[in-house]
């Protein structure tokens, strides 16, 4: 067990190490949620030792870099005191009020914290004369000639007399993130790792003509009159007035009066986070009133009238104790990660996704390897990548194996996929996955028949196939350990319900290929039946609207392999209608006629069901964008190529946490810039 003084020493050593990877090379070593918890657990210890405080607590930013001259800021630029959660946040405002003398009903800015790098710009009679970056807060690195290629950073600001600066942050949207790697990638040149690093880098250039090259912003959040010339009292009147300069200021700003209407306005940041058009990890709560800024003053290192609201962090560190492979419906293997456990945006993880081969590869993740893995939002934990350190031997290179971890057939890469797939049809995790997909909800919601249940009925042998469920008795179900005949009468009649279900339905249970819930109803509707369907030849599939030819030629061999019709027979035998129910959906026709793209992830559907969504209310989602777009929803990651030609095209972008209002009412409240 080490001392106080010990353990202090450590953390000041390790602070600092992480500190110049971040400030000074863009390129920090650990995830900003453990270097936050690093300095709690520092400022803890110097809390109960006060003999032990250091700078380091005291600190604002890190040691400069060589590259660019150094800047004395007028002001000092400070940083911000953190909390994490209400509690505190609640705390800081009777703080607040305790240091006004009793000031009543105090309103509030809450601003996005974007994860980028603080900037100021100084002007002078209005004309731009520098622009430094944050360094340690007293002095910062010239980067002027860097800034002016930013394209929302105006160069003049007309007849403003007196010296005024501009604080904000320098950030890639991320489309803008998305389109920068695919350049990167088209280029061989290595991928960045996320926004901030990006953004930092590529305006700390010696060059300005490759940061002119970089598609890079500027958010604006505080107006400094140093001559005190404007005459403003408030901070949202100093916002206003960045506006109507030209600056871009955060559009999702609240002002609110009271500490829980400014608890409420930070939690919505929260849920939306992933719906902003930049990456965020927290909010920014400052006082609305300057002159009440006046009265409470500073600390060394921090605004007392401001304070950031962490976000839990979606990236953690720990160690990866595995790589094993699963085995999905279709065959493809999957690599995973099995990890000690941590707690990602406030959920558990103990496994992550390596994606396939190539991915393990590029990334070089070994077991025994300090790892970061990444959960954003409702999203699958990832691993991002190692953590590595010179001082510490690695294992050998994880090799994919040549052989199913299941049933011990080859595993193969087809044509130039990138994934690689078990060969055995039979395969008992194929079979698995398949029937657990038959049942899911997005297929046909079979109520008690998860993939625990489905792994009993198939160790037990009483299904091997998707048709065998609709033969199973209660009497046979009721014999397996955890069922009584309650149970067992409730999952049978389950399964005896959706044997009129619409063929649509079936046909995303089946788990054609290429096959979801969009272009199954289009199927079940030209052909009503599964009979007039598996008669129909290739080129009358493919005539469909909205069947393209890979799904057209998927469907096509699928309804004509032995195992498919042997299982369509038994189903039939078992009473399986197999026929789509034609009737006029209940639900308005909101999008009749109008076609929505969806890119990236939008919380609460799938892909295919946010796809459903929209043809239920009578629009198509078809896969790329063009004149005749209604809109695009913009989810969590979205394709920068359908983003780009929207905005090529003129087409409305919208947030994915509008898109329930579009699909009840047909219109948005909320645009992406």
């Amino acid at each position: 067990m080490s001392t106080p003084a010990q353990r202090h020493h450590e953390l000041t050593q390790i602070i600092a190490r992480y500190a110049e990877a971040y400030f000074t090379h863009d390129d920090p070593i650990v995830p900003d949620g453990e270097y936050d918890d690093l300095v709690k657990e520092l400022r803890a210890l110097e809390g109960q030792y006060p003999e032990l405080a250091s700078e380091v607590t005291s600190t604002v930013g890190g040691p400069l870099s060589t590259v660019f001259s150094p800047v004395r800021h007028v002001q000092s630029m400070l940083s911000l005191d953190n909390v994490f959660d209400e509690d505190e946040l609640r705390a800081w405002s009777e703080r607040l009020v305790k240091g006004l003398d009793g000031w009543e009903n105090l309103r509030y800015s809450v601003e996005p914290k974007i994860d980028g790098l603080a900037l100021s710009i100084t002007y002078d009679a209005g004309i731009l004369q520098q622009a430094a970056t944050r360094g340690d807060g007293r002095v910062g690195e010239d980067v002027t000639n860097n800034v002016r290629t930013i394209h929302d950073v105006p160069h003049a600001l007309g007849l403003v007399p007196g010296r005024l600066e501009i604080r904000g942050e320098v950030y890639l949207a991320k489309v803008d993130f998305e389109e920068l790697n695919a350049t990167q990638r088209a280029r061989g040149d290595k991928e960045f790792a996320n926004p901030r690093n990006a953004a930092a880098g590529s305006l700390r250039q010696k060059d300005p003509a490759v940061t002119a090259q970089r598609p890079l912003s500027f958010l604006a959040y505080q107006l400094v009159d140093l001559d005190g010339v404007l005459g403003l009292t408030t901070h949202g009147e100093t916002l206003a007035q960045l506006r109507a300069w030209g600056f871009t200021v955060a559009s999702e700003t609240q002002s609110v009066v009271g500490a829980e209407a400014m608890i409420s306005a930070s939690s919505w940041f929260e849920n939306h986070r992933h719906d902003l058009r930049y990456d965020i990890d927290g909010t920014v709560i400052k006082l609305d009133d300057l002159a009440g800024r006046e009265l409470l003053g500073s600390t060394s290192r921090a605004p007392r009238w401001a304070i950031a609201r962490k976000f839990p962090p979606e990236e953690r560190s720990t160690r990866l104790l595995a790589i094993e492979v699963s085995i999905g419906r279709t065959g493809r293997a999957t690599p995973y990660a099995v990890l000690e456990p941590v707690v990602v945006a406030g959920s558990r993880v103990a496994m992550a996704t390596l994606h396939n081969e190539d991915q393990v590869r590029e990334k070089d993740v070994r077991p025994g390897d300090l790892v970061i893995v990444r959960k954003a939002g409702d999203v699958i934990p990832e691993v991002v990548g190692a953590i590595l350190d010179s001082g510490i031997e690695r294992g050998p290179a994880w090799r994919f194996p040549s052989a199913c971890p299941v049933c011990d057939a080859a595993l193969e890469r087809i044509g130039e996929e990138s994934d690689t797939y078990c060969v055995n049809a039979r395969c008992p995790a194929q079979q698995m996955q398949k029937i657990v997909h038959f049942a899911s909800r997005g297929a046909l919601d079979i109520e008690g028949l998860g993939e625990q249940r489905v792994s009993q009925l198939l160790e037990v042998g009483l299904i091997r196939d998707v048709a065998d469920l609709f033969a199973l008795r209660v009497e046979d179900v009721q014999a397996l350990e955890g069922f009584g005949e309650l149970s067992a009468k409730a999952l049978v009649a389950a399964i005896a319900a959706v044997r009129e279900a619409p063929l649509s339905r079936f046909l995303v249970g089946l788990g054609i290929r290429h096959v979801g819930p969009v272009a199954a109803r289009e199927l079940a509707r030209a052909f009503a039946t599964y009979d007039a369907l598996a008669d129909a030849s290739l080129e009358a599939i493919e005539a469909i609207e909205g069947i393209g030819p890979v799904i057209a030629q998927s469907t096509w061999e699928y309804l004509r392999e032995a195992e498919t019709i042997a299982r369509i027979s038994t189903m039939r035998a078992h009473g399986v209608v197999l026929a789509e129910v034609l009737e006029e959906s209940t639900l308005a026709s909101t999008l009749a006629g109008r076609a929505v793209v969806v890119t990236g992830s939008v919380e609460g559907y799938s892909r295919d069901e946010a796809g459903a969504a929209i043809a239920l209310r009578g629009g198509t989602s078809p896969g790329s964008v063009s004149s005749k777009t209604y809109c695009v929803v913009v989810g969590e990651a979205p394709g920068a190529n359908k983003v780009a030609k929207a905005r090529e095209l003129g087409v409305p972008l919208i947030p994915a946490s509008s898109f329930d209002e579009l699909l009840s009412t047909g219109v948005w409240s909320a645009t992406l810039e």
